[in-house]
């Protein structure tokens, strides 16, 4: 119990910094347990699936206990840290930090306290407690909830003598009731090929947790390995056929050559929206080639120019605002695709995302309105989104509502790409290395800047005339800068 006269304990959860995130790794921690804080101090920076950012505590007091250690990833919702606060009502914080050891030792101590330190609605996941008391009524075992763990889903997971006698209790829960576990958890499961049904419960209020995932997992990898007279009861074991097919190449892992990157954070999502995209949107991706002399001509006379003292002048800004100038000309390429109301929706605004590689994998932020900026204003806006993005500090809204996005390639020397669309975007412009190369110029072969452009749309909204329209525009833009001014 907690008896505090002059404070109590407050917890700070895992907050939802993003739209619908679920989870977050602690990348690094900036108070300690006896630190002094107050509201609104940043007490830590975590990565979501979006960004970096970082988390500032809401009340003051004295850190009481740090959750979890630097580089773990954590569910929203989940306490991080406890504070002691002066004055308020005691909170249940020891009860919770104790719940795993009092379930083995008694299961009512454990029992009871919870639903009192668990009462406030988690972020993204509604009330715990509810959740954790409707299933347990449909069952015949409502009372000794404890009981049920190592009577049960132990002997089915580990397969051994004791498996044959609780074979038909153990039948009759995964019929009907379904495992706890949070969405990030099943997903987990789901892609290790794990049975949440014989997986044993080690969170509060029978909670399947990641570790218990992994455990499972571990669980079944020596079975391949084992001599052939035990190979035959291993595979027998139930559950094991789905578990089966993932220790294969665990088995064929050289620790001394090889290294495993867990996939998380930025790179996670990253690579579930490019496979989403990839297999959504029917991509079509049109090429040309152009010579940008004159546009490099231009960049180093703005650079001089005292509208930009301060500002960075680049060859992007110039194919930005290109870009900016073509979707003008042909504004329905400015469009998204709505599935559910089977509608296709016309933007009349510009949010221009601009593809940016950093530390923690691909983001593409987006500068809002680009379409009403002036060159000078462009030009503060892609410096800023740029410093931003290298620093990890690109919040979750610079992130959403993008239309169209230009990604650079030719900074690594390559001469251009099919860019995937970033979803829900119509287009994506490519803009390979800008070199010397032969070129006939008036007749005659001269070595000119040249550089070749790829563009990709989404063939449901966009068919081969507007794409190509668009195309080709910004390249006549790009040959002749003074359309900036002819058209615009």
């Amino acid at each position: 119990m907690t008896t505090m006269t002059d404070a109590s304990v407050r917890e700070f959860k895992m907050p939802d910094v993003g739209e619908g995130l679920t989870e977050a790794e602690i990348l690094k921690w900036y108070v300690q347990p006896g630190d002094t804080v107050t509201d609104g101090q940043v007490v830590c920076e975590v990565e979501t699936a979006k960004a970096a950012v970082e988390l500032p505590i809401p009340y003051d007091g004295v850190v009481r206990e740090l959750r979890f250690p630097e580089g773990t990833t954590v569910d929203v919702g989940t306490a991080i840290i406890a504070v002691a606060v002066a004055g308020g009502a005691p909170a249940a914080e020891p009860q919770q930090t104790e719940a795993p050891a009092g379930a083995a030792a008694g299961p009512q101590q454990a029992e009871e306290p919870k639903p009192e330190g668990r009462q406030p609605v988690l972020v993204g996941y509604g009330v715990s407690t509810s959740a954790t008391k409707r299933r347990p009524r449909k069952g015949a075992e409502v009372t000794p909830r404890a009981d049920q763990a190592p009577a049960a889903p132990q002997p089915e997971l580990n397969g051994r003598a004791a498996a044959p006698a609780p074979a038909a209790p153990v039948a009759a829960p995964a019929g009907k009731d379904r495992p706890l576990a949070k969405p990030p958890v099943r997903k987990l499961a789901k892609d290790l090929g794990v049975d949440l049904t014989t997986v044993v419960p080690s969170g509060p209020d029978g909670v399947i947790t990641r570790e218990d995932v992994h455990a499972a997992v571990r669980a079944a990898v020596p079975a391949p390995q084992a001599p052939a007279a035990e190979a035959v009861p291993a595979q027998a074991a139930p559950a094991a056929g789905r578990v089966q097919t993932a220790p294969a190449p665990v088995a064929a892992y050289d620790a001394a050559r090889e290294t495993r990157v867990p996939v998380k954070g930025v790179r996670k999502a990253t690579a579930a929206a490019m496979v989403g995209s990839a297999f959504t949107a029917p991509h079509v991706t049109e090429f040309v080639t152009v010579d940008v002399t004159r546009t490099m001509k231009l960049v180093e006379e703005l650079k001089q120019d005292k509208e930009f003292t301060g500002l960075r002048v680049n060859p992007l800004l110039l194919i930005a605002k290109a870009l900016l100038v073509a979707i003008k000309r042909n504004p329905d390429i400015n469009a998204s695709w709505d599935e559910a109301n089977q509608e296709i929706v016309l933007k009349h605004y510009v949010n221009l995302g601009i593809a940016a590689a950093t530390p923690r994998g691909l983001i593409v932020p987006n500068i809002k309105d680009a379409h009403a900026k002036t060159l000078p204003q462009l030009a503060e806006s892609l410096g800023e989104l740029v410093a931003t993005a290298r620093e990890g500090k690109t919040s979750p809204a610079a992130m959403q509502g993008g239309t169209v996005t230009i990604t650079n390639v030719g900074v690594f020397g390559v001469d251009t790409g099919t860019p995937i669309l970033n979803p829900g975007e119509s287009a994506i412009l490519a803009v390979g290395a800008i070199k010397l190369q032969p070129w006939v110029h008036k007749g005659k072969v001269k070595p000119r800047q040249v550089t070749t452009l790829a563009l990709s749309f989404d063939h449901r909204l966009v068919d081969g005339e507007l794409g190509s329209k668009v195309l080709a525009d910004v390249a006549a833009i790009l040959e002749q800068p003074k359309r900036l001014i002819t058209w615009a």
